[in-house]
């Protein structure tokens, strides 16, 4: 099976303005105009209701899209099929950048609050609550799935024949990211993510859970930067046109893959403290309040205590 066609024999050697050309997938296209607008029709519905929606989670989610846009409907896409490196690119982004930032934008509870009740029968809402409280959910999203997942979507892909496979059609290239971007959603939802999800663990063990991941990363993009021979076959014999060597291609495909898994983790590890704040400063607040409720009650019976103890120990 000759991998170096694709009808991409003529493809010029690669440079950041030929990435950067638009050259749309229409899968993915459409996917994404579609999760921009469904999200946009929801902080609309919410706004008119006079409810507000945080204006970051916004920005976020749709620089989460455009980050998918950036890598699936451009030049990257085209030089992606015949180069490990372009193709590294787009998987380290749309596996650990497009996702932390979709999260961030909690499109869940966006969709949770913006979907109307339907009574008496089942509508979008009550679908997604059923959804998201069923037993596949708690599975998918749990750290004993999740890590092992986002683990062998590396190793169990490139080193076997199924990424060739995968590789050798638009459409298995196609099925290829959807997986990628829905590992990264599953890895990262339940350790950072805004919305409410089945398993979700205190603070210090979600960083656990993330830097579970992560040496894994990193040790796989040193296997590709170390390699004497090219590993994947799909690339082993990249166009002439683009001038470039197999192997020193693979080395910059790992030097990527490495330098990448160190982003996310600084990334979630912001979002993950900044949380932790706020949910301290709330149960902070919590306790202020319940305090002026009940005129102080908890501190003046801490007191009475240690004034017993006093009394008993005279």
């Amino acid at each position: 099976m000759d991998h170096s066609g694709h009808g991409m024999m003529d493809l010029p050697p690669f440079t950041l303005e030929r990435g950067l050309q638009w050259s749309a997938d229409p899968f993915f296209l459409v996917a994404c105009l579609l999760g921009l607008a469904l999200y946009g029709w929801g902080v609309v519905r919410l706004r008119r209701r006079g409810d507000s929606w945080p204006v970051g989670r916004t920005v976020a989610y749709v620089i989460g899209v455009l980050t998918v846009v950036l890598v699936m409907c451009t030049g990257l896409n085209d030089y992606g099929m015949v180069m490990f490196s372009v193709h590294m690119v787009q998987h380290m982004v749309i596996s650990m950048l497009s996702p932390i930032l979709i999260l961030l934008g909690a499109p869940v509870t966006l969709a949770l609050r913006a979907l109307p009740v339907v009574k008496g029968r089942k509508g979008p809402r009550e679908l997604l609550l059923m959804l998201l409280h069923s037993h596949y959910m708690r599975v998918i999203t749990h750290p004993l799935f999740t890590i092992p997942m986002f683990i062998a979507s590396l190793y169990a892909l490139y080193f076997t024949p199924l990424f060739d496979f995968l590789m050798g059609s638009k459409t298995g290239h196609v099925a290829m990211m959807v997986h990628f971007l829905a590992v990264g959603l599953v890895f990262f939802w339940p350790i950072m993510g805004v919305d409410p999800g089945p398993n979700r663990s205190g603070y210090l063990m979600r960083m656990l859970q993330l830097f579970a991941g992560m040496p894994f990363h990193a040790f796989f993009g040193i296997a590709l930067m170390m390699a004497t021979a090219p590993m994947v076959e799909t690339f082993l014999h990249p166009p002439a046109s683009l001038g470039i060597d197999a192997l020193t291609d693979q080395n910059a495909a790992g030097g990527i893959a490495w330098a990448f898994s160190e982003i996310p983790s600084v990334l979630v590890l912001l979002a993950l403290l900044f949380q932790w704040y706020g949910s301290e400063q709330r149960q902070a607040r919590r306790q202020d309040r319940a305090a002026e409720r009940d005129g102080d009650k908890e501190l003046e019976a801490y007191n009475a205590y240690l004034a017993s103890l006093n009394a008993q120990g005279n």
